[in-house]
Order: structure tokens, then C-alpha cells, then sequence
């Protein structure tokens, strides 16, 4: 499969991606200026952006430093009290327009997200979906922000406790999912009332910088939504020692959320961490063949890998062990390696090279410790891409089953007893998610409680969306995201007492 148009007049050949952006309506989409008080600002200094399939430059955009973080977090300060004292309403038919406009503009943000981030276009396409309903579903869920009344404790008092928005809010996104990650923040910090300035990952501003274009088209008012893109370092620092920002919500890697979390420290800002993820996924051998197989290439392969609820450690129960292998097998044997704008494309390129990297280095550490390692055949179509594979007879001493893999590399490990694969799920400090493939009722309802994460499917690997708390235990982070619940990392409690109400 060729990756680049090729051209006869000596010149560098253009590539999937670039032409696909060539084609886009919005070009302001490709214009690359940060958001900042209500004005577009393109900067004397540039980034580009490139290509994961390729390595080729498909635009550039604003390189902010620390100064324009400063200017950002000044005008969401000024922007605060007219945007708390809108009502919910309001402000969530600003949200619900939000969302309209992403969808009508899905097509062209999908191009977006798989040309810099290279996921396979039609799982672009449903992260545009994904990520408008959250805004759906906040724009509702901010008119719920109820608080409670409290029988008194004292003669004559009325007791009073309130969520009020909690102020400036910044958002740290990652690469994986560039759009929805802001929306999921972004959402519940907007129909909080609160005002919000996001970061997201220097790998996938594009697509950051047009939803951001659409939320100003929907009304969103100057200074309450900022985009800020340059070095993750220098801008991170800034959010973090401004004590008028009073929220941090992070999503990435449990190394970078450890600094975040120091850093936070500093000013007691309110913190939501979405870390990483380890997940186990147990079958047992009571359970239908088919439907484990389909699972599991579904909890592995999405986002090519890429994913945090992605299933790192496939326990399987010797009764079926050899069953699910041979099967298992031919299923991955049938994915398609390839850029992610084509259409036959399953797996598409690492978004950064060190993820591949870290692929090849667990399966060779996997093999030298006497993992067997049964790979599909695909065309060398460049470093960042990595060929999905299967290692089974994974021991727990080695890295794949210690480390996160976040790329198509599943590894199959056999267990014996139920009280065995619990005990061996949760020796790990990562507690994201995890998945039980099962018939019996009894089993499930145990393993619900006793496995260590903060979200588990039963006999499913699709439980994501608006409704749902999405957040982990342990080293895979702090607070929640989604739901009610998410709603809440935007707001403070406030207890009031009305006293003397008999005089």
C-alpha cells in the first residue's frame, strides 16, 4: 500500500493526509492560531505537526509560551463572574449548539484527528460523535447541580448546602482521543460555570484548535474557552503556579500525572487525574468461545491499542486456553495495517514513535523469557507502525504483563482458579478498568466486587459514554470524569446555616 501520492516532477510527494486536508471546507481549521482572549493568535514562532504514518509535515501552528498562559488565565478570571451568573440554561443551549456544530462538521474534523493522531477514519469518525455528547449531556446535567437542605441541628436554623462553581479550570489533554477529551472536560467545567483553558498534546493540536473555532461559533463568550499549544513543559508550569486557577483536570500518563499532581500541590488546586491502565480481561471456561474472542479483539485493538481501558493482560482458563489462542489468533491474523485514511485500514500507526518502540521491546523481552509470539503479515510501512501480534504463554514476570502496552500487542496468560486470577489482576498498581468474561451469575457478582479498578464490564467491552463515571483506583488517578460525578470536579460544596429564624 503506498502511503504517498507519487509525483513526477521531483518534488516531495504528497502525502494521504495532507491531501485529504487539502480538501477540507473550513480552511481555518489548518490555520493553527491559539485562542486566547477572544482572539486568534498565530505568534512569531511555529510548530508542525506531522503525520504519524508518514513523518510528513501537514501544518503548523502557534507556539504560546508562558507569558500567553498568563494572558489566558487573566481574561478566564475576568470572564468568571458574567459566565457563573448565566443561567444553566443558557449556558447549556451555548453547549447543545457546541455539539450541533461538531456534528455538522464531523467529516472534517475525523480528516483531522486521523491525519495527526492516525486512528483509522471511522473510528474518528465515532470519537466526533463521542465526544458531542458530552456536551449533550452536560448541557442537561449543569441544570442538576443541586445541592440539599439539612434538618438543623440547632433551635431556629435553616441548613443550606450549595455546589458553586469553583473558578478557573485548565485542562491537560492527550493524543489518543483529541477531541473528546476536551469535550468530556471542557463540558462539565463550561455547564459548571466555570471557565476553562486547555492544553492539549503538542502531537494533535489541530484538531484541539477547530473545536475550539466551533465552540466561539456556538457563542461561547471571550475568555470562558482557551486553547493554548507550545511546549507541554513550559505551559504546564505556567497553569500550574497561578493560584486563580483552581481546578486541574489531567489525562495521560501516570509518570506526567505524579508531576502534575506535585505541582498542584503547590496552589491546593482541586485535581482530576485520568492515568494509566493495566486492565485485565479474565475468561472462563464456562463461557461461549465466540463471544470471549470478539471481546477481547474489541477491549485490545481500538484505537489501534492506543487506549487506557485497553485489555493488557488476557487471562484465559486452561480448561479453554487452546481454544481462545487458535481463535484469537485468526482474528488478529486479519487486521489490516495501514494509514488510517484508508478505508480497509484496522490498525493504523503509532502517534509516537516511543509507543512503538515500547511494543518491539516487550516482545522481546516476552520472548526471551519463552513467550510464543504468533504475529500478522503486514508490508514495513514505517517506524511508528507495529504489527498487531499475539504472545501467549505470558508469565507475570515479564514487562508485557507489568506494563502498560498502549499498542496492538495482546498477551495471553493461563490461570487455573478463580481465587488465583483475582489475586494475580490485582497485584498491580494500576486500577483502571478491567473485564470478566463469564456464565455464571454467582462468579460475576463476586468478581464485581473483588477485582481492584474503578470500572469492569461483564461479558462486554463497551461500557463508555456521557452517563458513566470514567475514572480508576490507585496509581490510575483521582476524581471522575463523565456523569454527575464529573460535574462535581468543577464545583465546592458550600454549607450555609440560617440562625435566629424565630426572632
Amino acid at each position: 500500500m503506498a502511503l504517498q501520492d507519487t509525483r513526477e516532477d521531483g518534488q516531495e510527494p504528497i502525502g494521504l493526509a495532507a491531501k485529504h486536508l487539502q480538501s477540507l471546507r473550513r480552511r481555518d481549521f489548518l490555520d493553527g492560531a491559539a485562542l486566547i482572549d477572544g482572539s486568534w493568535v498565530s505568534g512569531e514562532q511555529r510548530d508542525v505537526v506531522v503525520d504519524p504514518a508518514t513523518g510528513q509535515a501537514i501544518a503548523d501552528v502557534a507556539h504560546c509560551e508562558a507569558a500567553d498562559v498568563n494572558r489566558a488565565i487573566a481574561a478566564a478570571e475576568r470572564a468568571f463572574f458574567a459566565w457563573r451568573k448565566m443561567l444553566p440554561a443558557k449556558r447549556g443551549s451555548i453547549l447543545r449548539s457546541w455539539a450541533s456544530l461538531i456534528l455538522d462538521h464531523a467529516e472534517e474534523l475525523a480528516i483531522l484527528v486521523t491525519s495527526e493522531q492516525g486512528k483509522p477514519l471511522v473510528e474518528a469518525r465515532g470519537e466526533i460523535a463521542y465526544g458531542a455528547g458530552f456536551l449533550d449531556w452536560f448541557a442537561a446535567e449543569g441544570e442538576r447541580a443541586y445541592g440539599e437542605t439539612i434538618p438543623g441541628h440547632k433551635p431556629d436554623s435553616l441548613l443550606q448546602v450549595r455546589m458553586q462553581p469553583i473558578g478557573v479550570a485548565a485542562a491537560i489533554t492527550p493524543w489518543n482521543f483529541p477531541i473528546a477529551m476536551i469535550t468530556r472536560k471542557a463540558g462539565a467545567a463550561l455547564a459548571a460555570g466555570c471557565p476553562i483553558i486547555v492544553k492539549p498534546a503538542p502531537e494533535t493540536p489541530l484538531s484541539a484548535l477547530a473545536v475550539a473555532r466551533l465552540a466561539e461559533e456556538a457563542g461561547v463568550p471571550r475568555g470562558v474557552l482557551q486553547v493554548v499549544v507550545g511546549n507541554p513543559v513550559e505551559l504546564s508550569a505556567a497553569l500550574l503556579r497561578d493560584q486563580k486557577v483552581r481546578a486541574l483536570s489531567f489525562t495521560g500518563s501516570t509518570q506526567v500525572g505524579r508531576l502534575l499532581l506535585g505541582g498542584a500541590a503547590e496552589t491546593i488546586k482541586k485535581t482530576s487525574l485520568e492515568l494509566g491502565g493495566h486492565a485485565p480481561l479474565l475468561v472462563f471456561d464456562d463461557v461461549d468461545l465466540d463471544k470471549a474472542v470478539n471481546g477481547a479483539m474489541a477491549a485490545k485493538f481500538a484505537t489501534s491499542g492506543q487506549d487506557c481501558l485497553a485489555a493488557n493482560r488476557i487471562y484465559v482458563q486452561r480448561g479453554l486456553y487452546g481454544a481462545f489462542v487458535e481463535e484469537f489468533a485468526k482474528k488478529i491474523a486479519r487486521l489490516k495495517v495501514g494509514h488510517g485514511l484508508e478505508p480497509s485500514t484496522d490498525i493504523g500507526p503509532m502517534t509516537i514513535i516511543s509507543v512503538a518502540n515500547k511494543c518491539r521491546e516487550q516482545i522481546d523481552d516476552a520472548l526471551t523469557r519463552g513467550a510464543q509470539l504468533i504475529s500478522s503479515r503486514c508490508e514495513r510501512l514505517g517506524p511508528n507502525f507495529v504489527t498487531p501480534a499475539l504472545l501467549s504463554d505470558v508469565t507475570d514476570d515479564m514487562l508485557i504483563a507489568q506494563e502498560e502496552t498502549f499498542g496492538p500487542v495482546a498477551a495471553v496468560l493461563p490461570f487455573d482458579t478463580e481465587e488465583e486470577v483475582v489475586a494475580r489482576s490485582n497485584a498491580n498498581e494500576m486500577g483502571l478498568a478491567g473485564y470478566v468474561y463469564t456464565n455464571n451469575l454467582r462468579r460475576a457478582l463476586r468478581l464485581s466486587e473483588q477485582l481492584e479498578c474503578g470500572m469492569l464490564g461483564i461479558n462486554t467491552a463497551s461500557f463508555t459514554g456521557p452517563p458513566i463515571p470514567f475514572g480508576g483506583w490507585k496509581q490510575s488517578g483521582l476524581g471522575r470524569e463523565g456523569s454527575r460525578h464529573g460535574l462535581a470536579e468543577y464545583m465546592e460544596l458550600k454549607y450555609v446555616c440560617f440562625g435566629d429564624l424565630a426572632a
